[in-house]
């Protein structure tokens, strides 16, 4: 299964591993299924990572008097 502390890029490239093996047929249907558990655990784990990455990015936003302004993605300020 998927490890908690993964990188994004790690849990990207094992997810692609994973498409190759289940696309080319050649595993059982026993490894198949583990794979597919293991990826359906590695999606969550990538979205979970996009979430967290999401919340803290930050949108600079250019006000009408030409000052730049610093604004959540959410559009709250700080």
């Amino acid at each position: 299964m998927a490890k908690a502390t993964k990188s994004f890029e790690e849990s990207v490239g094992r997810l692609e591993e994973i498409v190759r093996t289940l696309e080319n047929g050649m595993a059982t249907l026993d490894e198949s299924l583990k794979l597919y558990e293991e990826g359906i655990a590695l999606v969550r784990l990538c979205n979970e990572k996009l979430d967290s990455a999401e919340k803290k990015i930050k949108v600079l936003t250019e006000r009408s008097d030409g000052e730049v302004e610093e604004k959540e993605l959410d559009g709250e300020n700080e």
